[in-house]
């Protein structure tokens, strides 16, 4: 029986009881991975099967093809060595996430934040689309390691695809190479996924038609079978959608794994903080997207004495170790960063990354051969093409990149890269910190006052609407943990994970913070600078850590003893340092009502511990007073 067709057991506990842990990936090493690569090509009906090893000259020639059928286009090497733009279809330039499924055995068990498909139908609707999907076209086999090759928190797949471009990406997004096929035959797991187009070249009576620049179709599915741990894709070729390792493999999937084998994946950056003592700290953050998460993985401090390095800028992978501490790593080997906003005074360590080895996709072209894109410099060309094509001036009236426009180059050539990013064995996490964009209630930086609360924090994670075309401006979006689109079960069994592993970790669990840098007063300023600022908050979180700095108990968290915070050559008025510390009780009262509400999402599978700390919450609230004092701790 070929791979993607193991049945599934009906009888299997609930994923709120024992979870399951039947697969596609156990038994029968590269004879099993035969067997599957054969049954897909067999559906799909490839021209060819090319098994990849992640060599240079595999990557070389597989470009120099994409440049040949004008599907890349290669940049000035004397600006960008070896890179390329690529221009997506119109119609495929985001994740589809209406188009997202978690088709677990049970509809409870995706929880109502997940689009949901019975498994056995969806399995028969995919088979009919891939059905001679890749005919003309060649099927890449990929095999790919997510983590150190062989590490004990990493993980290996193989990817099935009929596009050049996302082999190309896989090999600068993983650790491509043939070592991962000596790990399955050995025994090892693994996740198989597959990805089509959805553009054949050839008809079922056998014409055929030429290829287009950006094949994809408009028929999309990126779909999840968490307990069998596959993932299957079809009908775009863009990021996300199609570089199933990233989202697919490393969240949705890897959120199941981790559940069942308790660890954690989490849509997570890491840094490593270094005090001007020269004692090291790790941290992981959670934050939505337009929160800063990049500006903090790339940090450049503006206080004296303190660095920070980038480990990873969006995956984390965090297991308990032998010395009952919890580490990380980052599972990837690339960025996949957005473009637009991202320049030398928000980001210089990125754009410094982006010298070349570099694909970028939907950004604008240069008439020198280089690239551009809106917040890469204060003065836009005079002339460019456009990122589908079209003449572009200033005064276009459209933007010259398109807003989601990427960038994908390998982590290991940022200039602030970690000595230890790639380390084998992960490395220990002091402090996991929580953001939004928030333009009030929540202050600069909290300290949740035990592991549960921190989850709490964690769990009720929000930004505010800024422009009608996302909702009501002000209108709260709930992204808890930055794992909304992301986590492959039910978001309430999720944050009973947590609890669990907090359980487990005890005294050796991190401290976990939240921080918000875009507070706004009653004028509609930010309060607070952002950018290389942030990191005069970071090290507060670092002498939190290392026990040399104080705090306040409040309703809502452990606040800095401002007095302690360095903010040497800040201009920042009193009354601002005052507003961005503000806990206004009704305003807190009314935001209770408004988590109970989203707790109600999730009916009774919300854990008891949540609740509890709601009503806690509520209960400090009332009690406090405008002129009851603080506790200092």
């Amino acid at each position: 029986m070929a791979i993607a067709e193991l049945p599934l057991r009906a009888d299997e506990p609930t994923i709120a009881d024992e979870p399951i842990r039947e697969t596609t990936r156990l038994a029968g090493g590269l004879t099993a991975v035969r067997a599957w690569v054969d049954d897909i090509a067999a559906l799909a009906q490839p021209d060819e099967v090319v098994w990849l090893d992640g060599s240079r000259a595999e990557a070389d020639r597989l470009t120099k093809e994409l440049v040949a059928e004008g599907k890349l286009i290669r940049l000035n090497p004397e600006w960008r060595p070896n890179s390329f733009l690529a221009r997506t279809d119109p119609g495929d330039v985001a994740r589809v996430e209406d188009r997202t499924f978690i088709c677990s055995l049970r509809e409870s068990d995706a929880g109502p934040t997940n689009n949901w498909r019975e498994p056995d139908a969806m399995r028969a609707e995919l088979r009919d689309v891939f059905r001679g999907s890749m005919r003309g076209r060649t099927m890449y086999v990929v095999p790919f390691s997510m983590g150190p090759v062989g590490g004990p928190l990493s993980q290996v797949g193989i990817q099935l695809t009929d596009s050049a471009y996302v082999a190309v990406s896989l090999g600068l997004m993983t650790r491509v190479t043939s070592t991962v096929l000596d790990l399955i035959d050995a025994g090892q797991e693994w996740v198989p996924t597959v990805h089509s187009v959805g553009h054949p070249l050839v008809d079922d009576d056998g014409t055929r038609h030429e290829d287009v620049v950006w094949p994809c179709n408009e028929t999309k599915y990126i779909v999840q079978f968490p307990e069998s741990r596959e993932v299957w894709s079809y009908g775009s070729g863009y990021g996300g959608n199609a570089i199933l390792a990233k989202k697919c493999f490393a969240l949705r999937i890897a959120s199941v794994m981790a559940r069942d084998e308790g660890w954690l994946a989490e849509h997570m950056l890491i840094v490593k903080v270094t005090s001007p003592e020269g004692r090291a700290f790790h941290f992981a953050a959670a934050f939505p997207s337009a929160c800063g998460k990049t500006n903090l993985a790339m940090l450049r401090p503006t206080i004296p004495g303190w660095t920070v390095e980038t480990i990873g800028d969006d995956i984390a992978w965090l297991r308990q170790g032998p010395d009952g501490r919890l580490r990380a790593i980052n599972p990837e080997a690339g960025f996949f960063g957005v473009a637009p906003g991202t320049g030398a005074s928000t980001n210089q360590t990125a754009v410094d990354t982006l010298w070349g080895n570099t694909i970028f996709t939907n950004v604008a072209l240069r008439d020198d051969g280089d690239v551009w894109w809106e917040g890469l410099t204060d003065e836009p060309p005079a002339h460019l093409i456009d990122w589908e094509g079209r003449d572009w001036t200033p005064d276009s009236g459209r933007p010259a990149a398109h807003p989601n426009s990427r960038f994908t180059v390998s982590a290991a050539q940022c200039p602030a890269i970690a000595d230890d990013w790639d380390a084998f064995d992960g490395v220990p996490i002091d402090a996991i910190l929580f953001g939004g964009r928030r333009a009030t209630n929540v202050p600069l930086v909290a300290q949740a006052r035990d592991w549960r609360h921190g989850v709490f924090m964690g769990a009720t994670i929000s930004s505010e609407q800024t422009a009608a075309a996302e909702g009501t401006v002000g209108e709260l979006r709930r992204d808890p943990f930055a794992m909304l689109p992301f986590c492959g079960y039910n978001m309430a069994d999720y944050w009973a994970h947590w609890l669990k592993v907090g359980e487990r970790l005890g005294a050796d669990a991190p401290a976990i913070f939240q921080v918000n840098w875009f507070r706004k007063g009653d004028d509609g300023r930010f309060l607070w600078p952002g950018f290389g600022e942030n990191a005069r908050v970071i090290e507060w979180i670092a002498r939190r850590v290392e026990g040399s700095a104080h705090a306040v108990s409040a309703p809502i968290g452990m606040l800095p003893v401002v007095d302690e915070l360095d903010l040497d050559g800040l201009d920042l008025p009193r009354a601002d340092l005052d507003q961005l510390f503000e806990v206004d009780t009704e305003r807190w009262l009314a935001e209770c009502d408004l988590t109970e509400e989203f707790f109600d999402r999730f009916g009774s599978r919300v854990p008891p511990a949540l609740r509890a700390e709601l009503a806690s919450l509520r209960y400090q609230l009332r009690a406090s007073g405008s002129d009851e004092e603080l506790v200092l701790r």
